[in-house]
């Protein structure tokens, strides 16, 4: 007998839909009280510890999300992925992040090539010159080493990387190895990011990396052009050679650009640009910043959780776990949103990235072979770090929608301080909210535990908090590079859970392409009317009158030099 075209037609999503209603009658309250079923739902990898038995799941309710599972063919989609299938099949492409931080004996195929010796040589390249940079043997066109690093990408070119520059920033280990140095990155066509990129920095000791795949990127090349711009206004044209780098397959546009084609690193069309930061593409930057030896800790790091999650059964491989769980979440008890809330301000970039990672991966109307969705996919990712969303977004957390929570946090502090004659050290005071925060939201407090607290009757609609609101929990020993690779991996790989298990394409993004498209044509009417004075035409009503306004102020285009450190 044929598979159902849709998971949603299978009998294990139709009773996974129908068992709704008997979790609807439990309240978190009750279900903590049962010590049996949270330890069911405690699972270790390395010093990682998952609990997720503020949930709103119990023992059965786990059992039917592994039939639907099964019912999904997850662990055969899982191979496939491995294996180098082309299982992105809208575009005919292997998905292969995890050939990117591959240990070097490893043997992964794609087109019936195995692609590990490619990644190494690529690596190797980093390796030697990050290596040059660092030490003073490559130097700029005046003769002086570049100790500052402008990356200059936008979309997975860039959040990734900046997420785990941030998270590095920190560490004892990767900021010694960092002294003296800056790391930038440069995303926003905005003009006004470019200057602050490149404030207080001097062309002779700067080194752009320029990431686009294709050479192309409309945003991208702007920046990249205004940085070529900024760097031979100052140093002449033939400074480029030696102040900037590509991360591109496209060789000849790199030449044409300024850029010598031996500076070029490559990546490959079996990677995403979201799932790149294991890439050329973060690889480098990080490696100019923190040297190539602590940028491989992040990438053995993320390997482990490769690892874990081929061959770790699902009751405890925790990429499996928490994929299955947002599934149940946002389908089935229809909470659309996730709050990503780290405890360390190391990460404070890390829910930026995990909202790009999950929302172009999973925001899709559409299974794998086109058919229309009848039940919603995707989740809305938001995050900041604790405490600060404390005093920001957390009042709608527990007494508004309902949005289950990843609380993440570290054992040891990057940056460890004790006060004398504090009650706690400064990092025992941040998590003694990230302990309390899961339980406020499960537990909630009820009229009557108010009324004993002599509240007033008047105030208690205001102060009840109904609780029963999900969440799980990530504790990681520290917040070293080789945490970091493993923390990313596992949201990495959750994100591919939920869409094989939803029957989705996680890997293209053709979301993005229209509003490009349409861009274009405005681009083109914004250069005929301010060159050629031009009036605006073809668009509607609304969009024209904009325009129109938009053009009543005159910005001349005279090819103004651009000052040394002034956009």
């Amino acid at each position: 007998m044929a598979s159902p075209a849709l998971i949603s037609e299978t009998e294990q999503w139709k009773d996974l839909k129908q068992h709704v209603s008997e979790i609807q009658t439990t309240h978190l309250r009750d279900l903590m009280n049962d010590v049996d079923r949270c330890q069911s739902m405690m699972v270790e990898h390395e010093g990682i510890f998952l609990d997720y038995s503020r949930q709103r799941v119990t023992k059965e309710t786990m059992g039917k999300l592994f039939k639907l599972a099964e019912a999904a063919h997850l662990k055969e989609k899982i191979e496939k992925m491995y294996g180098g299938e082309k299982i992105n099949s809208t575009e005919n492409r292997s998905v292969l992040h995890v050939a990117l931080r591959a240990a070097r004996e490893k043997e992964i195929y794609s087109d019936g090539k195995n692609v590990v010796p490619e990644v190494w040589q690529v690596l190797d390249k980093i390796k030697d010159f990050s290596e040059k940079v660092r030490s003073g043997a490559w130097i700029g066109a005046t003769g002086k080493p570049l100790k500052d690093v402008v990356s200059v990408g936008i979309g997975g070119s860039f959040l990734g990387p900046l997420f785990v520059h941030a998270a590095l920033q920190t560490d004892a280990v990767a900021a010694e190895y960092a002294k003296g140095r800056q790391l930038r990155f440069l995303a926003n066509v905005d003009p006004v990011d470019v200057a602050r990129s490149i404030k207080d920095l001097d062309p002779e000791t700067t080194l752009v990396v320029v990431v686009s795949k294709t050479f192309t990127t409309a945003e991208t090349m702007l920046n990249a052009r205004t940085l070529r711009e900024w760097i031979s206004s100052s140093l002449g044209a033939g400074a480029v050679a030696k102040h900037m780098v590509a991360v591109s397959t496209n060789l000849p546009l790199v030449k044409d650009f300024g850029i010598d084609p031996a500076n070029a690193f490559a990546f490959w069309d079996w990677v995403g640009g979201r799932y790149s930061v294991c890439s050329a593409v973060g690889v480098l930057p990080l490696s100019l910043q923190y040297g190539f030896s602590v940028v491989e800790k992040f990438l053995e790091g993320a390997r482990s959780i490769d690892n874990h999650f081929y061959s770790a059964p699902f009751e405890s491989n925790i990429p499996v776990l928490v994929g299955l769980l947002s599934v149940w979440n946002v389908t089935f008890l229809g909470y659309p949103a996730r709050a990503i809330l780290p405890y360390s301000q190391a990460l404070e970039k890390f829910a930026p990235h995990i909202q790009q990672l999950s929302m172009e991966s999973n925001g899709k109307g559409v299974s794998i072979d086109g058919t229309p969705l009848p039940f919603e996919a995707g989740e809305i990712d938001f995050g900041e770090p604790g405490t600060n969303g404390q005093h920001s977004f957390y009042q709608l957390i527990h007494q508004g929608r309902v949005i289950p929570c990843d609380f993440i946090g570290a054992v040891r502090s990057q940056q460890p301080i004790y006060l004398k004659g504090e009650v706690v050290s400064n990092h025992d005071e941040l998590m003694s909210n990230f302990f309390a925060q899961p339980d406020a939201l499960a537990y909630g407090k009820n009229p009557d535990e108010l009324l004993r607290d002599k509240v007033p009757d008047h105030l208690i609609p205001h102060k009840t908090f109904t609780g029963n609101r999900p969440s799980l929990s990530i504790l990681l020993p520290s917040l070293s590079a080789y945490d970091v690779g493993q923390l990313l991996a596992i949201y990495e790989h959750r994100i591919a859970v939920q869409g094989f298990v939803w029957g989705i394409n996680s890997f293209d993004q053709w979301g993005v392409e229209l509003g490009k498209s349409l861009a274009t044509q405005v681009r083109k009417q914004l250069h005929a009317s301010r060159v050629d004075e031009k009036p605006v035409q073809g668009f509607n009503f609304s969009t024209t009158t904009l325009l129109s306004r938009f053009l009543e102020v005159r910005t001349l285009y005279d090819g103004t030099v651009l000052p040394k450190n002034v956009i």
